[in-house]
């Protein structure tokens, strides 16, 4: 049985993901005895890089795979070795109107982007509402991305801090589409402003949750600019650079350690139970951290799990290997550019209602909305030298409306069904098919691989295959009390949640780890 340094941790962390890994870091660099225990036989959690095709020297960043939401603070604060790099172009989407085909590019300079406006629209009208929508949403994201990391503010704090009505009022009161329908009239350029509402989020522009529009924060509030930025090295190396930093800093690290049961009362050290390949072990710890989904702490706690506020993911993920890029339709555009920042695919606004409401039915999208963006164009370091002289090329396709209760039937056909459908919809602009710049592996099988919700929660214990393990919440107190100073609270004073699914969780960000191991600290 394994046998570790200390018989009472101050802090036992359950799950090595990023954010477990962040909070091991601060707290184990605050003098205070951390281990942490991983199921899985490596850390990192969805935030890996790992070469998925047989034989082949191509390190991708299998599930996650851009940042936004990691402050820099917690770079500088833990001494990172880790790096991102900016993306030239925003996004490309190509559209064909009257039997042409062309595109909206954003990036590239304001010229080249007011004059793709114009081209697509006929005027500047469209251009000028794009700059006006967006300075906004930026002056709020300056304002409210650096509470990430202090402790929560009430929602009317964080509205006299952001001080503008206007944005108040679209982003955290109305639908966000009636926002979208009042500042843009393209029908286009409403679906490319949409989609940010939509990545892992199952929901319509007019739904009165505004689930869609928490989405849409969290996606333009990221570093204070928004901007979606590539992981030098894949997203494994921030991975790697927070076990080492924990390590460092005298964590233990354990994996192969799956925790099945933790007995507080919430007053007194809680005992963690785990499972290894060769039998049960215990371990005390004063405090509880606890890197998984509020239904994967519920279960280890011994609550009664709450089936009809299950999560539910709605994403379809594909990795695939090229030999090179291909040829666009529009011929306007360099296929290095058009990938190089956010290929979006059937996207257009409409488009997006229909998809929605088609999976609402039960029936996969007949139009399968996606995105798709090339990481070795602005970091080639994840491919082999060989494969870089070659013009070896990453694609990382994210699919939009796809819910888990899609697959539940048969999700090996689903999937098929899905992919086929949607790389159809790809081919439809590019100029070749797809599948004949795809590399192949060393058994000769082409390089591409997907995964659904279920995939996902197969393989990563995300509930319902739900990337951000629940609904993104507001980053505001929404219930004084229940989730703490910090908004990483439990109804155990000594268990805290430090994964997505706390307040101010989802994405890559490292701020739930952080604000656990501040409420832990004492901050």
């Amino acid at each position: 049985m394994t046998s570790f340094g200390h018989d009472v941790y101050d802090d036992v962390i359950v799950g090595g993901g990023h954010n477990g890994l962040v909070a091991a870091a601060y707290l184990a660099r605050a003098g205070r005895s951390v281990l942490v225990l991983e199921r899985l036989g490596n850390t990192g959690g969805a935030a890996i890089s790992t070469r998925p095709f047989v034989g082949v020297d191509a390190r991708l960043s299998r599930y996650s795979y851009l940042v936004s939401l990691l402050p820099a603070k917690i770079v500088r604060d833990l001494g990172l070795e880790f790096a991102v790099r900016k993306r030239t172009v925003s996004s490309y989407t190509p559209v064909e109107r009257g039997g042409r085909p062309g595109g909206l590019l954003v990036g590239g300079g304001e010229s080249r982007t007011r004059e793709s406006f114009a081209r697509l629209t006929g005027s500047e009208r469209e251009y000028e509402s794009w700059r006006a929508f967006y300075g906004r949403t930026g002056r709020l994201a300056e304002k409210v991305f650096p509470t990430l990391t202090e402790p929560l503010p009430t929602r009317e704090e964080l509205r006299a801090r952001i001080d503008d009505e206007t944005a108040w009022r679209m982003l955290f009161e109305e639908p966000l589409g009636r926002a979208v329908e009042e500042h843009f009239t393209d029908d286009l350029v409403r679906g490319v402003v949409l989609t940010d509402a939509l990545i892992g989020t199952f929901a319509d522009a007019h739904e009165a949750s505004l689930v869609q529009n928490r989405c849409f924060l969290y996606h333009v509030i990221g570093g204070g600019t928004g901007d979606w930025d590539v992981p030098v090295g894949g997203m494994g190396a921030l991975t790697d650079a927070l076990a080492a930093a924990a390590r460092a800093a005298g964590a233990e690290i354990a994996t192969g350690h799956e925790v099945v049961r933790i007995e507080t009362d919430g007053r007194t050290p809680a005992e963690v139970t785990f499972r290894t390949a060769t039998g049960e072990g215990r371990v005390v710890a004063r405090t509880v951290l606890v890197n998984a989904s509020p239904q994967a702490l519920g279960e280890l706690l011994g609550e009664d799990p709450a089936p009809a506020t299950a999560p539910e993911g709605a994403q379809l993920k594909v990795n695939m290997l090229l030999r090179r890029l291909p040829r666009l339709r529009d011929t306007s555009v360099d296929p290095r550019e058009a990938f190089g920042g956010t290929f979006h695919i059937a996207e257009g606004y409409e488009q997006l209602a229909r998809a929605h409401a088609e999976a609402a039915t039960g029936e996969l999208p007949s139009v399968p909305p996606s995105e798709i963006y090339c990481h070795s164009l602005t970091d080639p370091t994840i491919l082999g030298p060989e494969l870089v002289e070659q013009g070896y090329q990453t694609l990382t396709l994210f699919g939009l409306h796809t819910p888990a209760r899609l697959f539940g039937h048969d999700n090996q056909q689903a999937r098929e069904v899905l992919l086929t459908g949607t790389l159809a919809q790809l081919d439809a602009h590019l100029a070749e098919p797809i599948t004949d710049c795809l590399a192949f592996d060393a058994d000769g099988r082409p390089c591409i691989e997907a995964k659904t919700p279920l995939d996902l929660e197969r393989e990563l214990r995300l509930p319902g295959g739900h990337i951000f393990h629940r609904d993104l919440s507001w980053p505001y107190a929404e219930d004084q009390g229940a989730a703490g100073r910090w908004g990483v609270g439990t109804p155990y004073a000594n268990v805290l949640l430090c994964g997505a699914g706390a307040v101010r969780g989802g994405g890559v960000s490292g701020v739930p780890g952080h604000n656990a191991a501040m409420a832990v600290l004492g901050h």
